[in-house]
Order: C-alpha cells, then structure tokens, then sequence
C-alpha cells in the first residue's frame, strides 16, 4: 500500500501532474456516472416532479457537501507540506487532530442540516407539488453527513501523499453498489426518492471503510494516542486552512440557491430541464476538479520541500493540459448533449420537447466557456496548495456576487435564457481574483527564496 505514496518534488511536472489526476479523473467519472443514474432512474420510473424534486434540492446538498470538502481539503493542505518536508511526526499530529476536528465538524453540521431543511427549502420557493419529495431526499441524505465526512476526509488524506489510486479504487466500489441499489431500491422495492438517497449514503460508507483500510497499510502514518493530544496552535492553523475553504464553498452555494430560486419562478419544466443539465455538469467538471485535488497536492509538496521553481512549471504544464482538455469535452457535449440530456427527462411528448429545449441551450452555453471553468480550478487549487485560503475565498465572493447578479438582473433585459449565462460569468469573475493573486504570491515567494 505504501507504494501508492507519490513523491512530486522529484521528477517531470506534467508527467507527475497526469498520473495523480488521471486516476481522480477515472473515479469522478464513475461518481457522475452513478449520479447520473440516480437521475435516469428518478427522472424515468418517478416522472418530472421527482425530476424537478431533486433539483430542488441539489444547491442545499451540494452547500453541505460543499462545506464538509472545503474543510477536509484544507487540512489536507497541511499535510502535504509536512510530507514534502518530511516531517512524518508532525504530520502524524496533524492526521490525528484533523480527524477530532472532523468528527465535531459532522455533528454540527448534521444537527444544524436537519433543522434548517424546511425553512431553507420554503425560502428558496420550492413549488408545494415538490416540497414533500425535496425534502424527504434531503433529509436521508443530511442523516449520512458523519459518513460523507470519513470519506472526504479519509481521501483527502491519501490525496495529500500523492496516492490517488486508493480513492479511484473506492469511488469504483462505490458506484457498483450505487447504481446496484439504486435500481433494487427505487424499481424493485418501490422506495421512491427515498431509495435513490439510501443507495447515496450506502455507497458512501463503503467507499469511506475502503479508504481507511488504505490508509491503516501505511507505515509512516501509524497513530499512536499520544498524536490525538489536542493542540490548540494546531487546531486553529488547520482551521485556518479549512474555514475559507468551506465558507468559499458555501457562498457559491448561496448563489446557487439564489440562481435556484429564481428558476423556481419558471415552473416545474423549466425546473426540470434546468436540473437535467446541472446533473451533466459533473461531466463537464470532470476533469477540472481532478486538477486541481492534483496541483494542491503537487503544489503543496514542492513547497514544504522549498523547491519553488517547480511549482511555475507544474502550472504551465497543468494549465496547457487542462484547457486543452476543456476543448474537447466541451466539443463532445455539444454533439452528443441533446442525446444525454434525453435520458433524464419524460413525460409527454410536449413536456419532453420543452424540458430538452431548455436544459440543450443551458449546456450548451456552459460547454463554449468551459476553459474559464478550468483556469479557475487550477489557479485556485495551485494558490491553496501554497497554503493561502483568503484569495480563493474572495474569489468565491466574486463568484457570489456575477452568479446571483446575473440570475437576478439579466432575465430582465432578455428573458428566462438570461439565467443561463449566471454560471459562465461567474467563473469569470473569480478568474479576474485568482490569476493576478497567483502571480502576485509566485512573485512573493520568489523573493523570500532569493532573501534565505
């Protein structure tokens, strides 16, 4: 198991870069697929409404989710600087306090979720004929975030050493068994909505116990009791770490709520075409998100080794190799979209052609700008790799401030496609915070390089 440990002071960038992420590609893919059956399945068996149902609930989810990776990879990001350093005792401390911090972290959270469910869903305007359907999924869901914490946290632990293969292998389990339930749950048992979460959490679990048996093989990070002494100092730099991270995470939820709300508005339809193609942009994402988990760790490894110039030309070779990669997703979902976006939707056939309508342009719109989405990822993974947290968040307020500007005040002047363009424009803004802070910080750190 030790052997899945990678190194990325030493050897080429990109070469590094592409087998960390590749593995990460592979597993998210297998992750959007079991997603994307859910859908299939919710949007087939279960008619538009559970269609609708699920998008509804798909911002309040992704804000928990959203929160609970945005702590776990913050304290990942110490961790990779103290196994760049090698620094095995500090990082043994550090694996055992982030693991305290993890476990308080879920049961607020889980508390706070379940209370706050209906309230959030009534703010939101969730169309009564959904309101039952919305929340009965969420409330499964919130009842599983102890277990989807392990798991972030448990990967993001193997993440930091450089292992993404482990994670891979967990996500593959995990799909089988989603897609397995999903369909024994909601087509066999009849469970409804309530199936397709079950099947989620389930999965989850699996894929959490996998990864802690992975982490248990390895020699270096053998706990001892005396690792789980709380250290104060510790705690608060960690959360340092996580707290922009998450609080970045939950802004771009609030705008996606608010994005949502306005949706509402449109209908049950519009409702369900729009969330057809949320649903395809994990897709999109795919690989983008696996960069990044790649350049924090890559990041975070050659600067607790102090090798600065390896980290300018790991993000030229990572930021050439993600838009490169945006290009041709974005060109597969624009000729093949239609057909994938058809297997989420039913209903009559008028219904059909209006929801496909709507979720076709929405795609489309996303698919063109795509390599905005992959320079924010890299750029803002690279900066949290260096350890600084604040510029991302401010680029998730920058991201806040064009999505719900756009949602709001663009459907005025060119009707209900002007929501479309919501998402686009806010990737843009947070590129227009997160390239100039990269260089500002690369030339900082050149500078304190050149002083020592």
């Amino acid at each position: 198991m030790t052997s899945r440990v990678q190194n990325m002071t030493e050897g080429k960038p990109l070469r590094l870069i592409l087998f960390f992420a590749l593995p990460l590609m592979i597993g998210n893919a297998f992750q959007q697929l079991y997603t994307l059956v859910d859908t299939m399945v919710v949007g087939q068996a279960l008619g538009v409404n559970a269609l609708a149902a699920l998008g509804a609930a798909d911002w309040t989810n992704w804000m928990v989710l959203g929160i609970i990776q945005g702590f776990s990879q913050g304290f990942s990001i110490k961790m990779a600087h103290d196994f760049g350093a090698k620094d095995y005792r500090e990082l043994r401390r550090t694996v055992a306090n982030a693991a305290v911090l993890a476990a308080v972290l879920a049961v607020i959270l889980l508390f706070a979720g379940q209370c706050l469910l209906r309230p959030l869903l009534g703010l939101l305007q969730t169309p009564d004929s959904i309101m039952g359907d919305a929340l009965l999924y969420l409330r499964i869901l919130f009842a599983g975030i102890p277990v989807v914490m392990a798991y972030n946290v448990l990967a993001s632990i193997l993440r930091a050493f450089g292992d993404s293969k482990t994670p891979l292998y967990a996500m593959l389990l995990a799909s089988g068994i989603n897609i397995a339930l999903d369909l024994v749950f909601v087509l066999v048992f009849h469970w409804g909505i309530a199936g397709a979460a079950a099947a989620t959490i389930f999965a989850q679990a699996c894929s959490g116990v996998f990864c802690f048996r992975g982490i248990r093989r390895i020699e270096f990070l053998s706990l001892s009791r005396a690792d789980f002494r709380i250290s104060r100092s510790l705690c608060l730099y960690l959360m340092k770490l996580g707290f922009p991270m998450a609080f970045q995470n939950g802004v771009i939820a609030i705008g996606g709520m608010i994005v949502q709300f306005v949706v509402n508005g449109y209908g049950v339809l519009f409702i369900a075409g729009f969330t057809a193609t949320n649903k395809l942009y994990g897709v999109l994402e795919i690989a983008a998100t696996s960069f990044g988990y790649a350049m924090v760790t890559y990041v975070g490894q050659n600067l607790g080794a102090g090798k600065i110039s390896r980290i300018s030309r790991g993000m030229r070779a990572a930021l050439v190799t993600a838009i490169a990669t945006s290009v041709v997703i974005g060109a597969a979902m624009l000729l093949f979209g239609k057909m994938l976006l058809s297997l989420f939707i039913s209903g009559t056939a008028e219904e059909i052609e209006a929801a496909l309508a709507i979720a076709y342009h929405y795609l489309a719109v996303m698919s063109v700008c795509l390599p905005v989405l992959y320079i924010l990822h890299v750029t803002r993974s690279a900066l949290q790799g260096m350890g600084d947290t604040l510029l991302p968040m401010v680029s998730g307020i920058a991201e806040f401030v064009m999505r719900t500007g756009t949602a709001i005040l663009l459907p005025l002047l060119v009707g209900e496609a002007g929501i479309f363009y919501a998402e686009v424009l806010a990737w843009l803004g947070a590129d227009l915070i997160l390239i100039p802070s990269y260089l500002i910080r690369m030339r900082r750190l050149r500078r304190e390089l050149s002083a020592a």
